[in-house]
């Protein structure tokens, strides 16, 4: 019957003589591919370094504003940490008993005074002057805190306690203490105030028996360099 002998014998005999296709991929050269894995690591370290410039470059831009561009005559009342000092990596004691790493208070700019926990008369002359500094800010008092580190063992007067209410205080080991802050000669850790960056660098102490309107004209200058980036409240600094 017509269709029932369609297919052709010889041409399929023919398709099974031809031997099997491969398509063949080059594999590739281990020199090739060491090269774009270098180029790679080069191109995300780059990446990297510019993050790190920008995040940086805000910082650098206002100490550059307040220490080479300003007026002729002007001079910085405190005395100016070089090489600047980071926040150590330990912890100190809080009033609940609670551990708080010293990194933990950066990202706002921290006015620092040391002293015994019995707090003796410039203690309390220094706590009081940290209070009123900082509530002379006025709308910028929220970009700084003032902290107390305290030392030895005793408690903290009572009746200091309510004045002290708003401060960051913090039991820390003095001679832990000793190997961040540093006093100027024949003086005391305690008979200075110290000015901490948002960075966490320690960058600033004031004379023992600092004149307050010259302290507050400091970190008034300060806070004005550092507005454009540096906002109120833990967190609003750069980091």
């Amino acid at each position: 019957m017509s269709g029932s002998n369609s297919s052709n014998p010889a041409a399929a005999g023919e398709r099974a003589d031809q031997p099997l296709t491969l398509t063949v991929h080059s594999l590739p050269v281990p020199e090739a591919a060491a090269a774009a894995d270098a180029a790679r690591t080069r191109a995300g370290r780059w990446k990297m370094l510019l993050m790190l410039l920008v995040a940086a470059s805000q910082v650098i831009a206002s100490y550059f504003t307040y220490y080479v561009i300003r007026p002729e005559g002007r001079r910085n009342y405190g005395e100016l940490i070089d090489p600047q000092r980071p926040l150590p990596s330990w912890t100190g004691i809080d009033d609940d008993g609670r551990e708080v790493p010293l990194a933990a208070l950066r990202d706002q700019w921290l006015l620092v005074s040391v002293a015994d926990s019995a707090c003796d008369q410039v203690c309390r002359d220094h706590l009081y002057l940290q209070r009123q500094l900082r509530e002379g800010l006025g709308k910028d008092k929220d970009r700084l805190e003032w902290v107390w580190l305290r030392t030895g063992t005793a408690d903290v007067p009572d009746d200091i306690r309510p004045g002290v209410a708003a401060a960051r205080v913090l039991k820390v080991d003095e001679a832990q203490l000793a190997g961040w802050l540093v006093p100027a000669p024949g003086q005391r850790l305690q008979d200075h105030l110290y000015v901490v960056d948002p960075i966490g660098n320690w960058m600033m102490r004031f004379p023992a028996g600092a004149d307050p309107k010259k302290v507050r004209s400091d970190l008034g200058r300060l806070l004005r360099a550092s507005a454009f980036w540096d906002q109120p409240g833990r967190g609003g600094g750069a980091s």
